[in-house]
């Protein structure tokens, strides 16, 4: 697992080893909006450098808050990645803001990627935490262009289980209802003491 982990990273650091492509800089190129120093990003992971300019990038998309890439390590052609352009290493530590951000961006990039590759739908994806198989730890969300018939996750093939209606299931749902309603009632209190 560790190897893999390290590969993919290093893909992401080294994303063109071999290509040589003459006037690269029309299709990649440094964000428009990255800081002049590297003391801005805290973390020097592979999508702060990119966002930098330090490192290239094939961009669909930018605005003020995120930029859209294609994946380097595709599961199929369009793989894109949506990052917000400040570091934040999980979405459970991205604020709601930004995450709104990035995910209204989704039709319409989206749209734009199954029309070019003639897709017939994609998968949106986050991979938070390394149980999920995060290897980049600064958010992002993939946008997977899928086909018919492509059999790309070995799980469309597992049958699935019909959820069991019991105490169990009963306590669980009655478990996050109330831990949200906890949270819930902490941020109003939170609120009201800010104002």
């Amino acid at each position: 697992m560790e190897a893999r982990r390290l590969a993919i990273l290093y893909s992401h650091l080294c994303p063109f080893p071999s290509v040589s492509v003459p006037s690269l800089s029309s299709i990649v190129s440094p964000s428009a909006c990255a800081p002049q120093s590297k003391e801005t990003f805290p973390h020097d992971c592979v999508f702060c450098q990119i966002i930098r300019g330090d490192s290239p990038a094939f961009k669909l998309y930018e605005d003020d808050m995120c930029l859209c890439i294609l994946d380097t390590r595709p599961l199929s052609p369009g793989h894109s990645l949506i990052i917000p352009k400040s570091h934040f290493p999980s979405l459970d530590t991205t604020p709601p803001s930004v995450v709104a951000a990035m995910c209204s961006k989704v039709p319409f990039i989206s749209n734009a990627i199954i029309k070019v590759t003639g897709a017939d739908s994609f998968n949106l994806l986050v991979n938070n935490g390394v149980a999920a198989g995060q290897v980049i730890f600064h958010t992002h969300i993939h946008i997977i262009p899928r086909k018919a018939g492509d059999c790309l996750w070995t799980s469309e093939s597992l049958h699935r289980r019909t959820l069991k209606v019991d105490q169990e299931t009963s306590g669980l749902a009655n478990r996050v209802r109330e831990l949200l309603l906890n949270i819930s009632e902490e941020n109003k209190d939170q609120v009201s003491t800010l104002s």
